[in-house]
């Protein structure tokens, strides 16, 4: 086989597989089982129910920001290589096999499913110890789903920034020190690649910062988010519904009733505008971002004194450089006055005096020099006297 035939195989092969692993999604359901799904925009948007411009937040191929988005029965969340929607009842997680997105879907396995069921009662023999009442209760201190999902998403991406922004602080600052110590090409390129690492990634922290800060004061926006609140409100029995027709099929469709009738009953008894549960879990990540963007604010500051630093430098090597150049200028036009004198006096015109007192050389020449030199003093004196050179 050719060689060309071969590499054009091979391209068209690492493009199917591209293409391949941008349909590949993992479904995990409410007890944190994981399915790998291999399947097309139009199946996502259907069992989801989002449109296709909330799905193409999510295209890896297009270059989009940093976005929390509230729908009204899914949240969309694209953070950097976190790409994912999340339901009342199931997550599903972009591209699952690369390798940022390994751990997150670790972290979901071990996360998503409920405390009691996590961890079974124990003392099954002993009676009277936990009533339907306890276990009821245990259900309704627990986070809904759909946070404890966002919440594995949001420290992920808080905890990726920060550790590119420590190994980002491990680079910078010897690198700065070095450039302070001695200024060279090869230092200053050093600096100046660091620099550019910096501000491409401050640009990506403060763009999930803002989505956090944008969140956080807007409660409506957050109200969007509690996507258990509305399916509660749809298994109401003042709505009268039945349920959904969008609701996967699943063997544990009853306990999911269930849940929902119990936060039903909890939301008709509440304020559903009451959003400080996730208010408290947006503002912890908002404070961890905060103070990664706080590093690298700092880190920006070391950068622009060290500027600062160096361009006083430069211009100390500058006044330098002014300086000598004054001392050859000076000493330049008091050697030119010194080569006049000889070229007048070097002169083929006869004169009287030159022929009987071959001694007035030695005065032309002592003369000569003497006022030269007090020239240059004289001109050196008035620039120190200027404060036009140093001391």
């Amino acid at each position: 086989m050719a060689p060309e035939s071969v590499a054009a195989g091979e391209g068209q092969g690492s493009i199917m597989k591209k293409a391949a692993a941008s349909r590949s999604w993992i479904l995990f359901d409410f007890n944190g089982e994981g399915t790998i799904l291999d399947v097309d925009k139009y199946a996502i948007m259907h069992r989801v129910e989002i449109n296709a411009r909330d799905l193409r937040i999510l295209d890896p191929l297009l270059s989009y920001p940093s976005t929390i988005l509230g729908r009204e029965r899914a949240i969309v969340l694209n953070l950097e290589h976190i790409k994912a929607i999340i339901t009342a009842e199931e997550v599903l997680l972009r591209d699952p096999m690369e390798e940022n997105v390994i751990p997150i879907v670790e972290e979901l396995r071990r996360r998503l499913p409920p405390a009691t069921i996590a961890q079974p009662a124990q003392g099954e023999g002993k009676e009277n110890l936990s009533g339907p009442h306890d276990v009821e209760a245990a259900e309704e201190d627990e986070s809904p789903f759909e946070f404890r999902a966002l919440e594995v998403a949001l420290e992920a991406i808080c905890s990726f920034l920060d550790s590119h922004t420590t190994e980002l602080e491990t680079a910078a600052y010897p690198a700065l020190d070095e450039l302070t110590s001695k200024i060279s090409s090869r230092n200053l390129d050093r600096v100046r690649k660091l620099k550019s690492a910096m501000t491409r990634l401050t640009a990506r922290v403060q763009k999930v910062r803002d989505e956090l800060e944008q969140l956080l004061d807007d409660d409506d926006d957050m109200a969007d988010l509690y996507l258990s609140r509305k399916l509660a409100a749809a298994f109401s029995p003042v709505s009268g519904s039945a349920v959904p027709n969008w609701f996967p099929a699943s063997p544990t469709i009853g306990s999911k009733i269930s849940r929902a009738s119990r936060a039903s009953a909890a939301t008709l008894h509440g304020n559903e505008n009451d959003v400080e549960e996730l208010e408290m879990l947006l503002e912890a990540y908002f404070m961890q971002i905060d103070g990664t963007l706080n590093k690298l604010t700092t880190l920006r500051e070391y950068i622009d004194d060290t500027e600062d630093y160096i361009n006083i430098q430069l211009d100390n090597h500058r006044n330098q450089l002014i300086q000598l150049e004054l001392f050859l200028s000076s000493g330049t036009v008091c050697l030119s006055l010194y080569a006049l004198v000889a070229g007048v006096f070097g002169m083929n015109i006869p004169y009287s005096w030159n022929n009987n007192h071959g001694y007035v050389y030695k005065w032309v020449v002592f003369i000569s020099g003497l006022v030269c030199a007090s020239i240059f003093i004289s001109i050196v004196a008035y620039a120190r006297h200027k404060g036009l050179v140093g001391s």
